[in-house]
């Protein structure tokens, strides 16, 4: 259809849907239209992805924070995992998998991804969630055409979480950069930017990027992915935190 793109995968699930209905729009592609049975969704039309933008990184932080900011306004649909929910999850898989996969980095990286997970489950406050996308990478974030500089999320998960779950994302990100020089300091230093650009508190964010980090290394490993062993480095630089 003229003007729109659709967008046809596997199983662009109904939470999607109610995200981007809820969105209206505002920090996400707008929601032309939507067909049950094919499981299709019809969204606005959009530009290029950040990530193959070849933009200097923290220009990419910026642009991130931007559309989040905005997807953060958004109402929440009802029956989204919550925070807690979705650390427990986290935890869950990360002691599993770890354990699948004959312990693939220290017990002492899992030992501090699932203390964190305990910390933010047990932070979780229903009066500070907001509606996350849970997944706000580059190749999630599209240039809009009709706002030359803006940005709009695509293909979100949908949580009702505290907002720095969102920039755990883009923690996990960009390992080589981290491993270029000191981890810790570097880790930190992005940590204190994406907590300057949000005005949110670090130390969630540094808690959540640490699990996020964790998983998703984790989740490469069987894949063959070689990010999956950058990101556990990484994680295990950061036990001196």
């Amino acid at each position: 259809e003229e003007g729109g793109v659709v967008l046809a995968g596997a199983d662009p699930t109904d939470r999607e849907r109610r995200v981007l209905q809820a969105a209206a729009g505002k920090g996400y592609a707008a929601l032309l239209d939507h067909d049950p049975a094919s499981r299709a969704l019809l969204l606005e039309r959009l530009g290029p992805t950040l990530d193959s933008l070849g933009l200097p990184l923290d220009d990419q932080l910026r642009i991130l924070c931007q559309a989040l900011q905005q997807a953060w306004t958004a109402p929440i649909p009802d029956g989204l995992p919550t925070g807690a929910e979705k650390a427990a999850d986290l935890a869950a898989f990360i002691e599993t998998t770890w354990t699948a996969l004959d312990r693939p980095c220290p017990r002492a990286v899992i030992d501090r991804a699932l203390a964190f997970a305990q910390i933010r489950a047990a932070a979780h406050d229903p009066a500070a969630c907001v509606l996350a996308h849970g997944d706000a990478h580059g190749w999630n974030t599209l240039a809009d055409p009709r706002h030359p500089g803006a940005f709009k999320l695509v293909d979100p998960d949908g949580l009702r979480i505290e907002p720095a779950y969102d920039l755990a994302i883009p923690m996990r990100e960009w390992s080589a950069d981290l491993l270029a020089g000191d981890p810790l300091e570097r880790g930190r230093a992005r940590c204190r930017r994406l907590a300057q650009l949000t005005g949110l508190a670090e130390e969630p964010i540094w808690q959540w990027g640490y699990i996020e980090r964790v998983s998703t290394g984790l989740a490469c490993l069987p894949l063959g992915l070689p990010e999956g062993r950058a990101m556990l480095a990484v994680a295990e630089a950061w036990l001196d935190d």
